[in-house]
């Protein structure tokens, strides 16, 4: 796997990797293989997403245009925050 992997490089590759465990047939020495490499898989989309939400809290701003962080969910679901919202980043 090279590094330059996309995210959905890897995502399709991890989804191949567990058809294949999952349809067995294959030795125990090959499912582990298999294994091993669906873990480089997973891995690599984990470090990704894990990058890309970095990147949306960066981006995040509060009323006078400074950046604040905000869990995820309060992006997802903006029509539940309260109308009047703390002057102090959390």
């Amino acid at each position: 796997m090279a590094k330059s992997d996309s995210f959905e490089t890897n995502l399709k590759a991890l989804e191949k990797v567990v058809e294949k465990l999952e349809s067995g047939g294959g030795s125990l020495e090959e499912a582990l293989s298999l294994f091993e490499e669906g873990r480089r898989h997973a891995k690599a989309c984990s470090k990704k997403l894990n990058e890309v939400e970095r990147k949306i809290q960066t981006l995040l701003e509060d009323e006078q245009g400074h950046p604040v962080l905000r869990d995820m969910e309060e992006v997802e679901a903006p029509e539940s925050a309260p109308e009047e919202e703390e002057d102090f980043p959390k």
